[in-house]
């Protein structure tokens, strides 16, 4: 991740329509294009002289996930949510892959020219079928495929994280959507769909914790850390830490109720560096106090606690 850059910017900031468009009879709109994806399709693990089908399926994924209408809302280009999905493909025979997908989200900060990582996060558990030139539709009253299902789904918790950071619990209308996905999958017996797994990492367990009362303060502080924390240190460098460092510790009471919980794993995995980043740099905070809360909620990145310096 590059250095964070706090220096002010023409560039502005991507206005979310959270609150949605009115719409005008008899008009005509172009479809919504709401992401800017940049989609990857690795088989260097695969001993397949043929290299085109990879080629074909990232074109084709492009397209899915670039130009399907995912919302009813109207995003201009500058407002498209910035993401990446990395396919890693470890087999494949005769149109069955086994392969993972790793995805990555960010969000401008307000009067910077610096992206945000909202979400980073890897799925182990993404085998399916894809015949070269297949047509990939997504069809919100049918799981068609094992492919269109998980990318669909994704899109969806990408689209609600980005919300929720721009309005308090914005994304929920997206969370719905893949929970509507879950449901429909959970007849296909396929991996990463069940509701337990050793580690309970599972696209149910996700999305189901994202739309539960008891995972709140994960949402709450999604917001406060973005909306009222980053967005105005380009403004107000200590106040905005100081926000910062309060929404870090609502992940105290939502660590006591649930320790080690799913979500605070997700959060840190993309927010660590950071963290580390924004907290060695400018107005001093207590920062005893600052390590003694992340040491809590996150101690698997101790090491990386254990950096913050001025």
């Amino acid at each position: 991740m590059p250095e964070i850059s706090f220096m002010k910017s023409t560039s502005g900031l991507r206005i979310r329509l959270l609150t949605g468009l009115l719409a005008v009879a008899g008009l005509f709109t172009a479809p919504a294009q709401e992401l800017n994806c940049t989609v990857t399709v690795n088989s260097e693990q695969v001993s397949q002289t043929n290299q085109q089908i990879f080629k074909t399926l990232e074109r084709s994924l492009t397209d899915f996930v670039n130009k399907s209408q995912w919302t009813n809302r109207v995003f201009k280009e500058h407002e498209r949510l910035n993401c990446r999905m990395f396919i890693t493909v470890s087999r494949y025979d005769s149109g069955r892959f086994e392969a993972n997908i790793q995805l990555q989200s960010s969000r401008p900060v307000f009067n910077t020219t610096y992206e945000s990582p909202v979400f980073n996060y890897k799925d182990d558990q993404f085998n399916f079928e894809y015949i070269e030139f297949q047509p990939l539709v997504y069809n919100e009253n049918v799981f068609s495929s094992n492919l269109v299902g998980v990318v669909s789904y994704y899109v969806y918790i990408m689209l609600g994280l980005d919300a929720d950071t721009f309005q308090l619990e914005g994304g929920t209308e997206y969370f719905k959507k893949a929970q509507a996905i879950v449901t429909q999958a959970q007849g296909s017996n396929l991996l990463g769909w069940g509701q337990t797994a050793s580690d309970n990492r599972t696209r149910f367990q996700l999305v189901d914790n994202l739309l539960s009362n008891t995972f709140r303060e994960y949402r709450i502080a999604l917001y406060n850390y973005h909306r009222k924390g980053l967005d105005i240190l380009g403004d107000n460098n200590s106040t905005g830490k100081q926000i910062i460092a309060g929404s870090l510790r609502l992940f105290e009471t939502l660590n006591q109720r649930r320790p080690g919980a799913f979500l605070l794993q997700t959060f840190f995995d993309a927010k660590a560096e950071e963290i580390q980043n924004i907290f060695s740099d400018g107005p001093d905070i207590d920062l005893v106090q600052l390590k003694e809360t992340l040491n809590k909620v996150a101690p698997f990145y101790a090491s990386t606690w254990n950096q913050i310096t001025y």
